[in-house]
């Protein structure tokens, strides 16, 4: 075993067995124990824990309950939406009772500030709404009414965008990856219908017609943001989550990936580590690695090394 694997293996389980599965040839009965950990010790039960009986975290849906709702701006990542990205993030087996049990005080009580909506029926914002449907799928709840929202708050250029009702008229990259990956996660849960395949389709395109992060007209670096490996992502997008997604959802390699293959590759440490370049600010819950920029960071080597393995593998 190589001095970064042994790395990765000394991390909490959500690492673990992550890079055992994507990464090494480990039998799946091992994988499967591995996982199985994630509720029970560590970052995923310790993100378990922090759930009241209410089924929020935090005291809040999208944003705590102390925060200040006169500064909308404000980022915190402590309350239920990114708690429940978090859980998928860390691959938490659905199937757990504890994590049945928590799923459930969700779908039961929690609803959004908007109008009071069921927190699986989502609220408008294609961002939100986008990590909604990954959370769903994720969790085995319906989220039909959410993609039916998705689909027909797509724009003209194929992507979305969460000012869209405030007069944006071209995609985001940070809503159209978080709509993508829902949309991907919603289809492999239900099988999907001709109308989400399209959007997706054209969505995938909007990303790949720019390299993942460079502008069509000129080439340009659109963001330099965007060149920058963040975790853990909330609703920011970069090149790294780009690929990730599309190493699961267009698996036969696109050669517009290239560049932002190449560019990943490049941030490799000469100790064959990735660093974390990008925070993004606000409270959390609890650290899960120090999240120090310009350490080295389990996360961002785990996720870089299986979007290598996926390229390298069909090169």
């Amino acid at each position: 075993m190589d001095e970064v694997m042994e790395y990765l293996l000394a991390g909490d389980p959500a690492i673990r067995w992550q890079a055992m599965s994507d990464l090494t040839d480990a039998a799946p009965e091992e994988i499967a124990a591995e996982r199985a950990r994630v509720a029970a010790e560590g970052w995923g039960a310790r993100l378990l824990a922090e759930q009241a009986a209410d089924g929020l975290w935090d005291g809040g849906v999208y944003r705590p309950g102390w925060a200040d709702e006169s500064r909308p701006m404000y980022d915190a990542w402590t309350a239920t939406h990114f708690s429940l990205q978090q859980l998928v993030d860390l691959g938490v087996d659905p199937g757990d009772p504890r994590v049945r049990q928590a799923i459930a005080r969700v779908r039961e009580n929690v609803r959004w500030d908007h109008a009071g909506e069921r927190y699986f029926d989502g609220e408008t914002e294609p961002c939100v709404n986008g990590v909604v449907m990954t959370v769903g799928a994720y969790f085995g709840e319906s989220v039909d009414t959410v993609v039916d929202s998705a689909l027909a708050g797509r724009l003209p250029d194929g992507g979305w965008n969460c000012w869209a009702d405030y007069g944006a008229t071209v995609a985001s990259l940070h809503s159209t990856i978080c709509v993508l990956e829902g949309l991907w996660a919603w289809e492999q849960a239900t099988g999907g219908t001709a109308a989400s395949r399209a959007a997706r389709h054209d969505a995938e395109e909007y990303l790949l017609e720019r390299r993942l992060f460079q502008r069509r007209s000129t080439g340009e670096v659109i963001d330099p943001r965007f060149t920058l490996a963040s975790y853990p992502v909330r609703w920011y997008y970069d090149v790294l989550r780009g690929l990730d997604y599309l190493r699961r959802a267009r698996p036969e390699r696109d050669p517009r990936c290239a560049p932002a293959v190449e560019l990943v590759r490049s941030r490799r440490g000469a100790d064959g580590l990735w660093r974390l370049e990008n925070t993004h600010e606000g409270p959390t819950l609890f650290d899960m690695e120090g999240e120090r920029e310009g350490f080295p960071s389990r996360w961002v080597t785990l996720r870089a090394l299986r979007v290598l393995r996926w390229w390298d593998a069909s090169a």
